[in-house]
């Protein structure tokens, strides 16, 4: 396969922001006829993304570990379906997207919404870190999965929900999953996310040939059930008035994964990493600012090293 133009990791100017909603990303746009998938899309971000684009007219497949809670939250939306999908267990992926493959219907978005944050130290029934496992493994397997459905659309794209947090680690290929060096759930979070990032990349540059293209992005700081494995103490630092950051609504944090997902402003490109709904500035490793994307978490190189090692830990390859 020959690699595609790689985009370019700068800004586009698309006239959106911080405070952009995605609604208003939407604006009057059509989606009828368009399938998406969105996992955790029902709750925090990952419910305002499934509730905007339904309401634009798109079919959105919402697969749930809890389907009674999901039920609950969509509730009253016209166009959603629920599924059942444990992002941490390899044979619930395979059933969830075996299924959907089955149905014959061609997938135009696919939304890696779903993820965790700052837990003790766990681990999956293989052994591996369960950041790393639910966050990055268990959309890379999905979206394996799914590949016949992604390339029938003709057109599709699928989008990565990483988290500034990459800027706390790349991913470390000598003990991803913390069996020599000290646990620290936050270097976890940072690896899984910087993993998110380098997903997009390594996908586009497979899916470009065939007219499915990947972003990752930011969503920016939003108070949700993300949150629910930090302390009294790790949340007031996150609070308005302590916290050198704008914490956005969750209508806000999910503009940024909806425009991704339907843009026409983003046609041609792929593979790079977006916020505040506009594709990111490249920072230097040493940045000591919040915004921007660090090197390790484009880099086309470590992209395909963590590929490499994700076929063989999930046992979903590529199937061109």
């Amino acid at each position: 396969m020959v690699a595609g133009m790689r985009s370019r990791q700068v800004p586009i100017h698309s006239g959106f922001g911080a405070e952009t909603t995605a609604r208003e990303v939407l604006g009057a746009m059509d989606l009828r006829g368009l399938v998406a998938i969105v996992t955790g899309g029902y709750a925090g971000i990952g419910l305002e993304t499934t509730r905007a684009l339904a309401q634009a007219g798109a079919t959105v497949v919402v697969p749930a570990r809890s389907p009674e809670k999901a039920r609950a939250a969509v509730a009253g939306l016209a166009g959603v379906e629920l599924e059942t999908l444990e992002l941490g267990e390899p044979d619930s992926i395979d059933a969830f997207a075996g299924r959907f493959v089955a149905s014959g219907r061609p997938l135009h978005v696919l939304i890696d919404s779903a993820g965790i944050m700052a837990l003790p130290l766990t681990r999956d029934a293989r052994g591996f870190e369960l950041q790393l496992a639910v966050n990055h493994l268990g959309h890379f397997q999905l979206a394996m999965r799914l590949w016949p459905a992604l390339r029938a659309a003709r057109g599709a794209r699928v989008v990565s929900v990483s988290s500034r947090g990459h800027r706390r680690a790349g991913v470390d290929f000598d003990d991803p999953h913390f069996v020599r060096r000290p646990y620290d759930k936050w270097i976890a979070y940072g690896q899984a996310k910087t993993a998110n990032a380098l997903f997009a990349v390594g996908l586009d540059r497979r899916g470009e040939p065939h007219a499915v293209r990947a972003f990752s992005l930011h969503p920016g700081a939003i108070m949700t059930d993300l949150v629910r494995h930090l302390s009294a103490a790790e949340l007031g630092a996150m609070s308005p008035a302590s916290a050198p950051m704008l914490l956005k609504t969750p209508e806000q944090g999910a503009a940024t994964q909806v425009w991704c997902a339907t843009s026409p402003q983003l046609a041609g490109m792929g593979g790079v990493y977006c916020e505040d709904v506009d594709v990111a500035v490249e920072v230097a490793a040493d940045s000591p600012g919040l915004t921007g994307v660090r090197p390790w978490a484009t880099d086309p190189a470590l992209a395909e090293r963590l590929w490499e090692l994700s076929e063989i830990w999930t046992g979903a390859r590529f199937a061109g």
